[in-house]
């Protein structure tokens, strides 16, 4: 029998807001209910995005919400030696190439022609590096533990850059290798990655990684209809506990847990013992249907 192996992955752009609360939760009550590990990952492979002291941050907010995570933090920037193996093994499959072509140039396309495929066109230029999407398994096909089976036509994606052209390590690329260095088997998230997934299970397929269960959650949305993030200025996660109780419950809620209103003052170690034992990833399936479109994309 497996051993259940979550993770939560958070970008230290800044500090957590409710809707990574939202994540961060359902992945820790998701590994808890079925006695699995849980994991601490920060995604900083893109220095200018991660000023000082937002990991630390980071840290702190989860810490105050009663979210231990097991064993060390896995962080992204010392993990070069791997991207780097790993590219090279998609190179010699001819599954990755070298790639001049910028945004601009194919602005009046969906997604990008494959124009480097065979040569990059502008060889002096800087390279980024892309997966070739027509030469893997078709279609990409799995089953979401909410949203259900999802299909996808890889070449109605495109070629997805693996390493940028200013030498830094792309998210694809570097969270399929942490997932298979650090055994993930159960991958809980927002549904706005769940269309990232076909090129990952791609790039597992390629690498000969086990591929992981998938969970997307339903996004949270601020007044305005618009998904809570960074960008759009979402507070940050309070760390004093008289704050920080109503609004673990309030993350309940949203989770459609259902937690007993009283629950709302007790101490975050109540709350998640609660929850753990409650928790059922099925009460967000109206949630689900009423917000987030199902994808089929073949």
């Amino acid at each position: 029998m497996r051993v259940y192996r979550g993770r939560f992955a958070p970008t230290p752009s800044g500090p957590l807001h409710f809707g990574s609360l939202i994540a961060a939760l359902a992945s820790y009550l998701d590994a808890r209910r079925q006695q699995g590990h849980w994991l601490l990952r920060i995604e900083d492979i893109d220095p200018p995005r991660c000023p000082a002291g937002a990991a630390d941050t980071i840290l702190r907010q989860l810490e105050a919400f009663g979210l231990h995570w097991d064993g060390p933090v896995h962080w992204q920037h010392e993990r070069g030696d791997a991207y780097r193996e790993a590219l090279s093994r998609l190179e010699a499959q001819g599954l990755a190439y070298p790639c001049s072509c910028s945004r601009k140039q194919w602005r009046d396309h969906p997604v990008y022609p494959g124009w480097c495929r065979t040569a990059p066109r502008e060889p002096d230029k800087p390279l980024a590096w892309r997966l070739r999407c027509d030469l893997g398994p078709t279609p990409i096909i799995w089953q979401d533990r909410l949203f259900g089976l999802q299909r996808f036509d890889p070449s109605a994606l495109g070629d997805v850059v693996l390493k940028r052209k200013d030498g830094l390590w792309a998210y694809q690329l570097a969270v399929v290798a942490d997932d298979g260095d650090q055994g993930i088997t159960d991958v809980v998230r927002g549904f706005d990655l769940l269309d990232n997934t076909p090129w990952q299970r791609q790039l597992q397929h390629a690498l000969a990684l086990p591929e992981p269960r998938y969970l997307h959650l339903p996004l949270i949305l601020g007044d305005n209809g618009q998904k809570l993030s960074k960008q759009n200025l979402a507070p940050a996660l309070p760390e004093q506990e008289d704050a920080v109780r109503p609004l673990l419950h309030r993350a309940l809620v949203a989770l459609d847990q259902a937690p007993p209103s009283a629950l709302a003052t007790e101490p975050v170690t109540a709350q998640l013992d609660w929850a753990v034992a409650h928790w059922s990833p099925r009460s967000l399936q109206a949630t689900a249907e009423r917000r987030e479109p199902r994808h089929n994309a073949l």
